[in-house]
């Protein structure tokens, strides 16, 4: 199978690769690009533990081939914090313990994060329904909702000079 050269911004940053048709983005990300943040979980796009941030939209990578990319721009979650400075939805999730194992982590994280670009300011019913598309086996969600509800708060502080 012939190769296709593609084009993508990862994470601000500008990659071309030649990849196979079939291949998918969670394999490129984590084996042509070493991004290893997003994790294969079901490979099904059931648990989201691979969501990744496509153009202003959140995507499962593990059904999401790499050609579809060529020219757009990816968020992944190494791409999150600012010059070492955690983003709103990692320090809720930290500050407010989203998380357990860690597994499920980095697509809650960029759910989040698309989540409240969306919707800056949602109710915890919207949260929960906002992050239904993602799985966590560890947690009853509380905390997840808990570090949403911290990271869109923070958001909506006044940015100091």
């Amino acid at each position: 199978m012939s190769k296709k050269l593609i084009s993508v911004n990862v994470n601000g940053r500008t990659e071309e690769k030649a990849v196979e048709p079939r291949t998918l983005l969670i394999h490129f990300l984590r084996e042509e690009l070493n991004l290893t943040g997003a994790h294969i979980g079901c490979e099904t796009s059931h648990c989201g533990a691979c969501t990744v941030d496509i153009d202003g939209r959140s995507v499962k990578a593990c059904t999401h081939l790499a050609v579809q990319c060529d020219g757009a721009e990816v968020l992944t979650v190494e791409g999150l914090a600012n010059k070492g400075v955690l983003h709103a939805v990692q320090e809720g999730f930290y500050k407010e313990h989203g998380l357990q194992c860690g597994f499920c982590t980095p697509g809650m994280l960029m759910r989040a994060y698309r989540f409240l670009q969306e919707n800056p300011n949602p109710s915890e019913e919207e949260i929960r329904h906002g992050m239904a598309g993602n799985l966590c086996r560890c947690t009853g969600y509380q905390n997840i909702v808990k570090a949403v509800q911290y990271a869109a708060k923070k958001l909506q502080e006044p940015v100091a000079a």
